[in-house]
């Protein structure tokens, strides 16, 4: 491929692979064995941490992240090389799985908390936590968390435990509402991990003139990069997408991103010595 770096062809590569599978293995499944699940969830496993990075929820998703990968990815390969732009590419991958189970665990923390003053057994919490409480919508058949699912399903699983549910008032029941929802969650995609690469382009190359597709005026990187980190934290903070779908992991973007700047402050502060970024 031509105008591609080593490194970042390999790595579409595996994306594309990866996309693929998802199109020859039952689509469900895959996600089950490689998407991020919460760790709460019954289908977390370790090696998710790093293979959700590898895949995309659409042809849209993988395109856009593809395509963001060799614009930014080549330019940053070209002054570390490939070993050193691997290094910060899954630093920053790693950093956004980190931030967002720090968030994740930051909001349901309140929530654990008050089902663990009920003294249930941790074999009911964590089943009460993974129960599927999706009911499909009458007419449109979109499928919806639903608390009176959550409510018929409680009753035979605390009689299996032999646990009454006279313990659970309206406030303890909404605690494991929200605590099966926020734990069903999962995160696929490379964008945590070029959001680093992102910010590394935008240290190297600061005068750098890019575009948005939708907004075509061109904007130096230094203000263009740090613009579109501004996006996602107020995006994490409102829940309001004012580009991106709404189902887009923030809280990974920001991780990336941070990650990606803490690396380059660090070997741009060590330049001088074994540790210097070029």
């Amino acid at each position: 491929m031509r105008g591609i770096t080593d490194t970042v062809k390999h790595l579409l590569i595996i994306n594309i692979l990866m996309f693929v599978g998802t199109m020859v293995v039952k689509n469900e499944l895959f996600y089950q064995w490689f998407a991020l699940y919460f760790p709460k969830n019954d289908l977390f496993q370790p090696w998710q941490i790093v293979t959700h990075m590898f895949m995309h929820g659409n042809l849209m998703h993988i395109l856009f992240n593809m395509f963001a990968l060799w614009m930014f990815g080549t330019a940053v390969e070209q002054v570390f090389g490939g070993k050193k732009f691997l290094f910060l590419y899954f630093s920053a991958g790693l950093g956004a799985v980190l931030l967002t189970f720090i968030v994740y665990y930051i909001q349901i923390f309140p929530y654990l908390s008050q089902v663990s003053a009920l003294g249930l057994p941790k074999g009911l919490v964590d089943e009460v936590i993974n129960l599927n409480i999706l009911r499909a919508e009458s007419g449109t058949g979109d499928l919806y968390y639903n608390s009176e699912v959550l409510k018929e399903k409680l009753i035979p699983l605390f009689a299996q435990y032999n646990e009454s549910l006279s313990s659970i008032n309206s406030s303890t029941f909404e605690a494991f509402y929200h605590l099966n929802v926020k734990s069903h969650g999962s995160m696929v995609g490379a964008s945590g991990a070029i959001m680093g690469v992102l910010v590394a382009f935008g240290m190297l190359f600061p005068d750098s003139k890019l575009m948005l597709i939708f907004l075509p005026i061109p904007i130096k990187a230094k203000y263009f990069i740090p613009g579109i980190i501004a996006l996602d934290l107020f995006s994490a903070i409102t829940g309001q997408s004012i580009f991106s779908p709404s189902n887009t992991a923030y809280i990974a973007h920001i991780g990336g991103a941070l990650t990606g700047f803490i690396m380059m402050w660090y070997w741009k502060k060590t330049q001088f010595d074994k540790n210097r970024w070029n």
